[in-house]
C-alpha cells in the first residue's frame, strides 16, 4: 500500500467518524456510502472499516488514554480529537502498523487539513504517547466504572447490565461487542437447498460455513454475500441467526393467514413466508413508505408472491382489520438495539436509559393493540433485538397481567432448532451476543386461550 493511498483511508476514516458524530448518523450505512463515494480500492476496504469501526468502539478507552496529554480538548476541532484517536487506536490495538507509520500519516492529515501550528500539537501529542507511555486503566478502582472504560460501554448501562445480569455476563457481553459480527445469510428454502446455496456461492469465490445453529443459515467467512450474483437471484437474504428464530417461535403453518407489525426491511416477514411455502398470506405491516418499499423489493427479489404490505401504525390496525381475524401475529417490536452493537457501534453513546422507558411504554402500547386481532388459540410472538429486562421481560409480564386472555406458550420450545431447545426453560427466550456469536435478541411466545 502507498502512503498516499494509506493518507487517504486514514483521512477519509477521519471524516466518517466527524460525521458519524456530528449527525448522529448510523456508521454501517456510512461506511457504505464512504466507500462508494471515496472509490476506496478493494484492498483497502478492510483498513478502512478497522480504523472507521475500531476507533468508534474503543472511544471512551482513546479518550481515557489521551486525557493526560491533552490539556482543553474542548478548544480542538472535532476532527483533530477524531485524528488523535484514530491513530492512539492504531498505535495500542493494531500490531500490524508501526507507530511511526501512524504518527507520520496524522501529522501529514494535520498539515493539509490545518497549520503548522496544528501538525506540531498533533506531533507533540502523539510523540509524548509513544515515550511517555498510556495511562493504566488498572488505576480505575471501582470495577464497573473501570469495564465500562476498558470497553468503551456508558457507565450508565453497564451497572444497569451488572444489576440485571451479573458482572461476568456483563463482560462477557461487553467484550464480545467489540469484535467484529460474522455475515450470515438465510437461504431461499423455496428455490434452492442449503448444501446446493452453498455450492453456488464457493463457486462464485466466497468461502462459506454452514450455520450449527439454523438449518437453513450460512456463514459468509470471505466476502460480502450481498454483492453476489446468488444474492441478485433471490437464494438468500442476508440476516443474523437470533432474528431467524423470530419465525421458528411463531411456526406458521401453510395456507394460514399472518400478521408481521413491524416489518421492515422484511427479513423476518420473507422468512415467514418461505416457511409457509409461499402460501396463504403475510400481512406485513410498516410506519413508513419507504420502508415498505424494501419489503416489497425483498420480496420479489426472493419471488414470494404471499407476502401483502400495509403502510400502517399497528397501533391502528384494529381500523383496518377485524378482531380474530390473524392465526399467528409477529410483533419484532421497535427497541434500544442494544443488542446489535458490534453492527452499529456508534448507538451506545448516543442511547440513554429514557430512552428505553419510553420504548418501553411503545411497546406495551403494541403489544395491547395487536393483541385483539390475534384469533382464540393462535400465537403472538413478541420479539426485540435487545438485553434489557425493562424492554422485554418486564413488557412481556406487564402484557399478560393486563390481558388474562392470553399465556405463555410453553409449546414453543418444540418449534424451535434443536441446537437451541436446551437454552429453553419457559415460553421465552434471551439470546446473548455471547451464547453463540450472533445479536443479543429477545423471543417470548404467546397463546391466546381458546
Amino acid at each position: 500500500m502507498t502512503t498516499k493511498a494509506r493518507t487517504n483511508v486514514r483521512e477519509a476514516a477521519m471524516d466518517l467518524l466527524v460525521t458519524i458524530e456530528k449527525n448522529q448518523s448510523y456508521s454501517n450505512l456510512l461506511l457504505n456510502h464512504a466507500i462508494n463515494n471515496n472509490q476506496i480500492s478493494q484492498k483497502d476496504i478492510g483498513l478502512l472499516t478497522e480504523l472507521t469501526y475500531g476507533t468508534l468502539q474503543r472511544r471512551m478507552a482513546l479518550d481515557f488514554f489521551l486525557k493526560p496529554y491533552i490539556k482543553d480538548h474542548k478548544k480542538l476541532a472535532d476532527w483533530i480529537i477524531h485524528l488523535l484517536r484514530l491513530t492512539v487506536y492504531q498505535m495500542v490495538y493494531l500490531d500490524r502498523i508501526p507507530d511511526r507509520a501512524a504518527i507520520y500519516e496524522a501529522v501529514e492529515i494535520a498539515k493539509k487539513r490545518g497549520h503548522k501550528g496544528i501538525a506540531g500539537l498533533v506531533n507533540g501529542v502523539l510523540r509524548s504517547i509513544q515515550r511517555e507511555g498510556l495511562p493504566s486503566l488498572n488505576e480505575v478502582s471501582d470495577p464497573i466504572e473501570r469495564l465500562s472504560l476498558e470497553t468503551s460501554h456508558p457507565l450508565w448501562l453497564v451497572g444497569r447490565w451488572v444489576s440485571q445480569f451479573g458482572y461476568d455476563k456483563t463482560k462477557e457481553m461487553c467484550e464480545i461487542n467489540l469484535t467484529a459480527p460474522m455475515q450470515i445469510a438465510r437461504v431461499n428454502l423455496t428455490k434452492i437447498s442449503r448444501d446446493e446455496c452453498a455450492q453456488v456461492l464457493e463457486e462464485e469465490g466466497f468461502e462459506i460455513e454452514k450455520s450449527p445453529i439454523i438449518p437453513e443459515a450460512i456463514r459468509s467467512l470471505k466476502g460480502n454475500l450481498a454483492t453476489s450474483i446468488a444474492f441478485k437471484y433471490g437464494m438468500f437474504t442476508i440476516q443474523d441467526e437470533s432474528s431467524m428464530l423470530a419465525a421458528y417461535a411463531l411456526g406458521a403453518e401453510k395456507n394460514e393467514f399472518v400478521l408481521d407489525a413491524c416489518a421492515a426491511p422484511g427479513g423476518k416477514s420473507t422468512h415467514i413466508a418461505e416457511k409457509m411455502q409461499n402460501t396463504g398470506e403475510v400481512i406485513s405491516v410498516d410506519l413508513h413508505q419507504h420502508k415498505v418499499r424494501l419489503i416489497n423489493e425483498n420480496a420479489r427479489r426472493l419471488g414470494l408472491s404471499n407476502i401483502k404490505t400495509n403502510v400502517s401504525d399497528s397501533r391502528l390496525l384494529q381500523e383496518k382489520f377485524k378482531q380474530e381475524t390473524f392465526h399467528r401475529i409477529l410483533l419484532d417490536a421497535p427497541c434500544s438495539g442494544l443488542g446489535v452493537m458490534r453492527r452499529k457501534p456508534d448507538m451506545k453513546y448516543t442511547k440513554t436509559e429514557k430512552d428505553l422507558e419510553r420504548l418501553s411504554s411503545i411497546q406495551q402500547s403494541l403489544l395491547t393493540s395487536v393483541a385483539p386481532l390475534l384469533k382464540k388459540g393462535g400465537t403472538l410472538v413478541y420479539s426485540t433485538c435487545t438485553v434489557d429486562k425493562e424492554e422485554n421481560e418486564h413488557t412481556v409480564k406487564t402484557f399478560l397481567e393486563n390481558n388474562p386472555e392470553f399465556e405463555g406458550d410453553l409449546s414453543f420450545k418444540n418449534r424451535m432448532p434443536e441446537a437451541i431447545q436446551p437454552l429453553i426453560t419457559g415460553f421465552d427466550l434471551q439470546i446473548f451476543p455471547q451464547d453463540f456469536g450472533s445479536d443479543g435478541f429477545y423471543i417470548a411466545a404467546l397463546k391466546r386461550k381458546v
